[in-house]
């Protein structure tokens, strides 16, 4: 049993099960990769508890992104080895330095940015290191809420790309994941949530998330099933040649 599922009582597991929530989707043929908002605010600059890395980014997300990040890593890369084009997003600093002097930046993606936050935030906005993207990825950088296609030319893009599903990681599961993969869902996109690959400040809020996206709007995946799914429908480095 996965962790989310163990935190369901008896009778909600048992109407879940009876409604049939849950039920898998079809893969699509050619999904893309969509990293949200993995940035160094949400991660940090080391992993460390969670209660001492929010004195250093506010959005810190501790040691959970830590953890992550190291499934991440290796899904970008199996990704890229099978020509899966990665997406990554994050959020609109531009848009808070419009808002210093302001309890609660418009466009920002938490009700709980305060001005106090704004320094911090806008170094923090960052794509990490480690997972820094290539000059050919696609990086959405105008997203000024939790929703990765609200403002944003997502849509268009993943339209334009003939992209027909998505892998999904980051961060936080109970936010921004959360909030693009409903949208993903009414705009037609099968969603695939990769449970090593997505992280929460709160762990209560990502295992219930987990839940109630895989009931309704995702398939939550584990990363051997990523992985799998890559293998089968990713182009060879050979088959890519031939093809461009």
């Amino acid at each position: 049993m996965r962790p989310w599922e163990k935190i369901m009582p008896a009778a909600d597991r048992a109407l879940y099960q009876k409604l049939k929530y849950g039920a898998r989707q079809a893969r699509g043929v050619k999904p893309a990769l969509i990293i949200i908002d993995v940035t160094r605010g949400f991660v940090g600059s080391r992993s460390m508890p969670v209660m001492e890395a929010v004195d250093e980014y506010s959005a810190s997300c501790g040691e959970a992104a830590w953890v992550a990040l190291d499934s991440i890593k290796k899904l970008l890369a199996a990704c890229r080895d099978k020509h899966i084009p990665p997406i990554f997003t994050a959020n609109d600093a531009v848009t808070l330095q419009f808002c210093t002097g302001s309890t609660k930046p418009p466009g920002g993606s938490s009700k709980t940015v305060k001005s106090v936050d704004l320094k911090a935030r806008l170094e923090g906005y960052e794509i990490v290191d480690e997972i820094a993207p290539l000059p050919s990825e696609l990086v959405i950088g105008s997203k000024t809420k939790a929703n990765a296609f609200f403002g944003t030319p997502l849509l268009s893009c993943l339209r334009s790309m003939g992209i027909d599903s998505l892998l999904v990681a980051g961060c936080t599961t109970s936010g921004c994941v959360r909030a693009s993969v409903v949208d993903a869902w009414a705009n037609g996109f099968p969603c695939f949530v990769v449970e090593e690959c997505v992280f929460d400040r709160f762990e209560m809020s990502h295992l219930v998330s987990l839940f109630d996206l895989n009931a309704k709007y995702a398939d939550v995946i584990t990363m051997e099933e990523a992985l799998d799914y890559v293998a089968e429908v990713g182009i060879s480095a050979k088959s890519y040649a031939q093809a461009v």
